[in-house]
């Protein structure tokens, strides 16, 4: 007899949303037991802090500590003696900030404490119930790369945040943090508050970073632009990490007709969220103001020629080798498309005879069986 339920539309598509919904109970679980971990790692953390301070226990107290809860919950790690020293590191990194506003406050309690004085001290507990609930939606590997490389902790919150809009792996959230995203972070040069809405500018800005990091590649000395641009595509996956979350790539010298003339476009994007066309030129040189117009040219065209009604005003990028800041704040004073000027970094360079110089394979083997001889 044949399974008429399984091949019928109607149920394939209920069982495909019931899929869909025991995933996502599934991922919430698992959220949520990240969550009440990590809540339960600060509340540990704030307990050892105390108990410290306020008993004669000092640095006996975690050795202690980890062998009785290891015995009572012999099933559950993060009850070592080197993890609980680390949820005690963890908690102060958060907290230091807070500590020394409550000494200050209690410092004033024999005094007239004002109200100014309250209010900053609320404001300060307020921050810190803020960055609980935020470091509750990382796992504690997560949180632990990050107070163990980070120097503040709006550094800190920057990968935190970053971490959780992305969902960064524990290996591309290491790889952000080595190449120092949080200071190129929104650092380009741009005219965008200029020339787009305030609530797009300010995340167009926040999308783009100067310098960009293009270690992941190697060129030779003498390099030209197509050179440096085969190079990224065909590395499209580490330049789309390196660009950052949203960037879909589009292609490379993408063709524009205009006026019976054909130009083409080092690299085209468009962005997910800024929900716009992004046009980057790549320049091997030294940054001069004619890069601008030829730019802002180009984004012309592609507002006329590409742009959907329901897109925003395509965003331009030049990536150079090198700028000076005041000649490119005055290119783009009179420019009235969106455009960012970024310089690059590449210390992968190598002679142009430096292939030549190596053995080929048929050496190197050759040489390995008079060895063997």
């Amino acid at each position: 007899m044949p399974n008429i339920i399984k091949s019928d539309s109607e149920y394939k598509q209920w069982l495909t949303d019931l899929k869909l919904r025991i995933r996502q109970s599934q991922l919430k679980a698992a959220i949520k037991v990240n969550s009440e971990l990590i809540n339960l790692y600060w509340s540990i953390g704030k307990d050892i802090i105390e108990k410290q301070e306020n008993s004669k226990w000092g640095d006996q107290l975690i050795p202690q500590l980890s062998r009785d809860l290891k015995q009572e919950f012999p099933d559950m790690k993060g009850f070592s003696i080197s993890n609980l020293k680390y949820i005690r590191q963890w908690y102060l990194f958060y907290n230091e900030m807070s500590i020394i506003g409550q000494q200050a406050v209690g410092q004033l309690t024999k005094q007239a404490v004002s109200q100014s004085e309250n209010v900053k001290s609320q404001q300060v507990v307020d921050r810190i119930q803020i960055v609980q609930q935020l470091v509750a939606q990382i796992p504690w590997g997560h949180n632990l790369r990050i107070i163990s490389n980070c120097k503040s902790m709006d550094e800190a919150l920057f990968y935190v945040q970053k971490t959780i809009e992305n969902g960064w792996s524990r290996s591309i959230l290491e790889i952000h943090i080595k190449q120092d995203e949080y200071k190129r972070s929104g650092k380009s040069l741009t005219n965008f508050k200029r020339t787009l809405p305030d609530v797009h500018s300010d995340l167009a800005q926040e999308t783009l970073k100067d310098p960009y990091n293009f270690d992941f590649i190697t060129l030779t000395e003498g390099y030209k632009e197509r050179e440096l641009e085969n190079a990224l595509t065909e590395n499209i996956t580490r330049f789309l990490l390196e660009l950052g979350a949203g960037f879909a790539y589009v292609g490379k010298q993408y063709p524009l007709h205009v006026g019976n003339q054909d130009f083409y476009i080092d690299l085209l994007f468009y962005h997910l969220k800024l929900r716009c066309y992004v046009v980057i030129e790549l320049k091997a040189t030294d940054f001069i103001p004619e890069y601008a117009g030829k730019l802002s040219f180009y984004l012309s065209a592609v507002n006329d020629l590409l742009k959907h009604p329901s897109d925003n005003p395509t965003i331009g990028l030049l990536i150079c080798k090198s700028k000076n800041q005041i000649i490119a704040e005055y290119a783009l004073n009179n420019v009235n498309h969106p455009i960012g000027i970024s310089e690059y970094e590449l210390t992968k360079i190598f002679p142009k005879d430096f292939e030549g110089s190596l053995p080929t394979i048929e050496e190197i083997e050759e040489e390995l069986e008079r060895e063997e001889e």
